[in-house]
This record gives C-alpha cells, structure tokens and sequence, in this order.
C-alpha cells in the first residue's frame, strides 16, 4: 500500500489487510479519488466535440439543401428594366409658338407637345391649291384638242385618196387622148404617103398634098403633146400618192402627240394635287403630337426657338411596354430555354416580379459593342462571354406601374 494513502486512511491493526481496489473504490465513492476529480473536464470535452459535430452536420446539411436547389435556378445581377425611349422630333421647319409639356409629365398618344408658327405653311398650302386649279384648266383646254386632231386627221387622209382618184382618172384620160393621137397621126401618115403617090401620077393636085403633109405634121405633134400631158398626169399621180401616204402616217403620229400633251397636263394635275397634299400634311405637322403613351423626358424645348427637321426636341419613354434585360454567363443559360420562369427582384421597389424567358440575343453583348473584341490579334486572353436574354414581365402584376427603364433587377430563371 502507497504511504500517503496509508497515512489519509490509516488501517487499524486490528481490522485484517483491505485490498487496494476496495480502497479505491471507497475513495470514488467518497469523492475523494483521482477518477472523481477528471470526470467534469471530460465532460466538457464531450458536450464541445457533440456541439462542433452537430454544427458541422447542419452546415452540410445546409450546404446540401443549397446546391440542390441552386442547381435548379440560375441568376444574375447584371440585369436591368428595358422599355422603348422615342426621340420626339419635329417633320418641318419652323420656329416654336408653344411648348405644351415639362419633364416627367405622363402623356398619351396624340396629345399635343409643341406648337409652331404656321403661316409660312399656310402660305404654301395655298400655293398649291393654286397651282392645282392652274394644271386642271391646262388639261380642260387640251382635252378638246385630240378630237379635234382626229376629225382633222380623217378628213386629211379623205382629202389625199381623193386627190390620188382624181389623179388616176386624169391619168386615164391623157393615156386615152395619147392612144387616140397615136391613131390620128398613123391615119395621116397613110394618107402623107398615098397623097405623095397620087400626086407622082397627077392623080391629085399638090395642094392637097400639102394639106395632107400639114395634117401629118398636126397629128405628130398632138401626138407629142398627148404623151406630154400623160407624163404629167403620171407625174401628179405620184404625187398624190406620196401625199396620202405622209398624210396616212403622220396622222397617228399627229394625234399620239395630242395625247401625248394631255398625258403630260394630267400629270402635272396629279403632281399639282400631290403637291396640294403635302402641304396640307406640313400644316399639320406644325402640332407635335405623342406618337404614343407615355412619359416626358430630356426636353431640350422653349418657345422661340428654331428647329429643324429631325432635331430632338424631347425624349418619349414608353412605359406601357417594358421587359427585362437579363445578361447570363454563356455557361448559364446551357439549360435555359424559352418559356421558362423566372423572378425578378427590382432594387427600387424592394419587391419580385414575375416573368418568362422570352428570346436570346443573336450574339454576346460584347460582339454589339462599339468596338468588338478582335481576337486573332496575338494577344488573346479568354473571357467568359454574357448573352443578353429578354424577359418579359407577366401583365396584370401590381406595381408594374411604378417599373422604370434602368432600374436594377436580380432575375432568377428556373431551368429544372
């Protein structure tokens, strides 16, 4: 037996030898052995191992729940509210009368906006009102003229065939007088030549021998004159039949012409009328009006001012139609598809809206920039891309009203 022991519990030499492990066990029992004074530190230990296990249990449960369902969902915050901004401008010259609108005024289509000064455009509208009564009598004094031109025409073409019979019949009759001269002049050559033998046997007397050769000499030259008169019967012939052909073509060449005029009368009309037109719709665009609803913005306005034909004078921010301008990682949207939900949390508003996927964008965002990534410059580094994807918002939720293109959104797509 250890002294010390012995000398805490001593043993009376009466009582028989106890066994060390009953001593102790009375010293357990007591409270006053090594074992009890361990156990609290042990104790201890244990409840901080239990405590850390239980914590590093629920970190991975939590762990676990998380990757289960973000595998489900995809999200960004490089997101923002899109909507159609109209840049107002004006479709004539002209300087401002009146400035109807402020910024942030809440308008809607075809309310007025800006008012300007008209009398130049009435001025040109009555130009060409006169203008179009000047083209509509030029047409009803030349509408006549093609009637006209063919009557003329008809009656020519008459004039020349009756001037080609008229020659054919005149030229019948010199061919006639010249066969008839023909014949009178071979009758007075036969009576030359039996005069000329009646007279060798004093059968006749000279002077009926000249008498004969006189008349010969007469129906020669008759018969000269005859085939004269025939050649310039045939002559005037030719004539007229080259008449009646120029007549015959230059007659619808004549009237195409007059027609043509008229064509070119009516088209002044039309241009005159076209004209008429458009400075009745210059009139009208002296009122700016909205081209839809909306609200004012940027207005770069004031009366007195002189404007021109597509200057901004004022910016249209059309809030009845927005929509969600999400830009994914290219290794996000592998599962996404069209159709898909999504939530939409707007900064501004501290509130979700809901949505579905409605369309990607035909390229990255940054093949759209201003000036595009070149890689094939030497120098290349790889960086993850982003798609612009558009969301639209679901009609009928409350406080779409209050939505603003630009304002900052953190969408969620659920892609399983």
């Amino acid at each position: 037996m250890d002294p010390e022991r012995a000398s805490i519990h001593p043993v009376p030499a009466s009582e028989p030898p106890v066994s060390e492990g009953l001593l102790e066990q009375e010293r357990v029992a007591a409270g006053t052995g090594p074992a009890a004074a361990d156990r609290p530190g042990d104790g201890r230990k244990r409840r901080l191992r239990l405590r850390l296990g239980a914590g590093a249990l629920v970190v991975a449960l939590g762990a676990m729940g998380w990757w289960l369902h973000a595998r489900h969902y995809e999200d960004t915050d490089d997101a923002q509210v899109d909507g159609n901004i109209s840049a107002v401008s004006p479709r004539v010259s002209g300087t401002v009368k009146a400035v109807r609108v402020v910024d942030n005024q809440r308008v809607k289509a075809g309310d007025v906006l800006v008012e300007l000064d008209a009398t130049d455009l009435e001025v040109a509208l009555a130009e060409a009102r006169a203008a179009v009564a000047q083209a509509e009598a030029q047409v009803s004094a030349e509408n006549p003229n093609v009637p006209i031109a063919l009557t003329s025409n008809l009656a020519a073409v008459e004039s020349a065939d009756a001037d080609v019979q008229a020659a054919r019949t005149e030229l019948d009759g010199a061919a006639a007088d010249v066969d008839q001269a023909v014949a009178n002049d071979r009758l007075a050559q036969v009576e030359l030549r039996r005069a000329k033998v009646l007279v060798s046997g004093d059968s006749i007397a000279r002077s009926e021998l000249d008498q004969r050769s006189a008349a010969a000499e007469v129906s020669r030259a008759t018969v000269v004159a005859a085939r004269k008169r025939l050649a310039g019967r045939r002559a005037k012939l030719d004539a007229a039949l080259a008449h009646q052909r120029e007549v015959r073509q230059n007659a619808p060449r004549t009237v195409g012409a007059r027609e043509a005029t008229v064509e070119v009368r009516r088209a002044n009309l039309e241009l005159a009328r076209a004209r008429l037109e458009e400075a009745r719709l210059n009139l009208s665009y002296a009122r700016i009006v909205a081209p839809a609803d909306g609200i004012i913005g940027k207005k770069s306005v004031n009366v007195g001012d002189r404007v021109q034909p597509g200057q901004q004078l004022m910016a249209l921010t059309q809030t009845a139609e927005l929509w969600v301008t999400a830009n994914f990682r290219e290794t996000q949207i592998e599962s996404m598809r069209i159709g898909q939900p999504a939530s939409l949390r707007v900064d501004a508003l501290s509130r979700d809206f809901e949505g579905e996927v409605e369309s990607f964008a035909g390229a990255t965002g940054s093949r759209y920039s201003l000036l595009p990534p070149e890689n094939a410059s030497g120098n290349y580094v790889k960086v993850v891309q982003r798609v612009p994807v558009r969301i639209r918002l679901r009609a009928g939720q409350p406080g779409l009203e209050r939505l603003r293109p630009g304002m900052s959104v953190e969408p969620e797509v659920r892609v399983r």
